[in-house]
C-alpha cells in the first residue's frame, strides 16, 4: 500500500475494536463502538499556514466523526486533518 496524503492530512490505522467485555461477553458488530485511536501511518507535508506536528508511527485520539474511512486491499483506514486529531498517546 502506498498513500500520500496532501496538505494537512494525516492516514491513520484505526486500532482494533474490543471483542469481549471484561466479564467475558462477547460484544456483536452491531453494538461495537468505533476505536478513537489508532496509529499514524504516513503525513502530508502540511500548509503555510500549519506545520505538521505528527509523525509517522504516532499513537493517537480522535473525534468519533472525524474523518473519512477508506479501505484499500480489505484494511480500513482513516484520512483526516491533523487539527481532527485530538491528542498523541505517550
Amino acid at each position: 500500500m502506498n498513500i500520500q496524503p496532501l496538505q494537512d492530512r494525516v492516514l491513520i490505522k484505526p486500532a482494533v475494536a474490543e471483542e469481549k467485555t471484561a466479564g467475558g461477553i462477547i460484544i456483536p458488530d452491531t453494538a461495537k463502538e468505533k476505536p478513537l485511536q489508532g496509529e499514524v501511518l504516513a503525513v502530508g507535508a502540511g500548509t503555510k499556514d500549519e506545520t505538521m506536528v505528527l509523525k509517522a508511527g504516532d499513537r493517537v485520539l480522535y473525534g468519533k466523526y472525524a474523518g473519512n474511512e477508506v479501505e484499500l486491499d480489505g484494511e480500513k483506514y482513516m484520512i483526516m486533518r491533523q487539527s481532527d486529531v485530538l491528542a498523541i498517546l505517550g
